[in-house]
């Protein structure tokens, strides 16, 4: 049952969001907006219920009833870029990752491809089916390297790409991270992801030592926090691990967050 559990909280890059960055308003189901008929369907877990904001939905219809009356490409865009914002707030990250991609052929600019390999690496992250972990992922490389064509030295993409290849070829991501981290030792996300993925490993030794380091660059990063006290339980080292996940009790009083501190407190009794 432990075991089950950390896998679910450390298996990958999906859980970081899944404990502490699902967004506040989410799409239950299809009917709830209008989706873009070439898009993906949704990402978002149908376990979540709330609504989105209905203001959210009156603007996205208002946009796609425009986009339908025919505008020059470049109003297209920046409808496209507008609707990508709107369904990012809702939680439809494929759904945003699609507009955000056709903002990005007619802008074609760093910022537009970033903005949307984010999106499709929001989507990958929350995709339950492998297949469509593998697609979305595709997707987010191909606007990442891109982008790191044009600017080797954009650490944040780079990690980002890095963990595209966890579920297909994790230590080509791993190598990846290692070179960010050779280039940037404080590096909080190539820190922690390195430091998940000791975990996944059964590394827990490695673990801890990247993730005290994270802690150490930046005290106040909750998600650190938290993998820290799973990694230091899986040590045996339960009364620092107690300590551990007691400060992250104290650090987010979330109630996802403080439950799930509270099952690991209840296996370390």
């Amino acid at each position: 049952m432990l075991k089950t559990r950390i896998l679910l909280v450390v298996g990958s890059a999906i859980i970081i969001w899944l404990i502490f960055l699902l967004p506040k308003v989410v799409v239950n189901n299809d009917e709830a907006l209008d989706n873009p008929k070439d898009s993906t369907a949704s990402a978002v877990s149908p376990d979540i219920h709330t609504q989105v904001a209905p203001e959210i939905v009156a603007a996205i219809r208002n946009i796609r009833t425009q986009m339908a009356a025919g505008w020059p490409k470049e109003k297209n865009a920046i409808f496209a870029d507008s609707l990508s914002n709107l369904y990012a707030k809702a939680g439809k990250f494929d759904s945003a990752a699609w507009f955000a991609e056709e903002a990005s052929k007619f802008f074609n600019t760093t910022e537009s491809r970033i903005k949307a390999g984010d999106h499709y690496y929001q989507a990958y992250s929350f995709a339950l089916d492998q297949a469509k972990q593998n697609q979305l992922a595709g997707k987010a490389r191909e606007f990442f390297e891109k982008v790191l064509a044009a600017d080797p030295k954009n650490l944040d993409v780079k990690t980002k790409l890095a963990m595209t290849y966890v579920s297909t070829s994790p230590m080509q991501g791993v190598t990846m991270l290692r070179e960010v981290l050779a280039e940037d030792p404080k590096n909080e996300t190539a820190l922690l992801n390195m430091g998940m993925l000791s975990i996944q490993s059964g590394q827990y030794e490695r673990a801890v030592e990247r993730l005290e380091e994270l802690v150490k660059v930046n005290p106040n990063h909750t998600q650190g926090q938290l993998l820290l006290g799973i990694a230091l339980m899986n040590t045996g080292n339960k009364a620092k691990a107690k300590q551990q996940f007691e400060k992250v009790k104290q650090m987010d009083k979330d109630p996802a967050v403080q439950a799930t501190v509270d099952s690991y407190l209840k296996d370390l009794k």
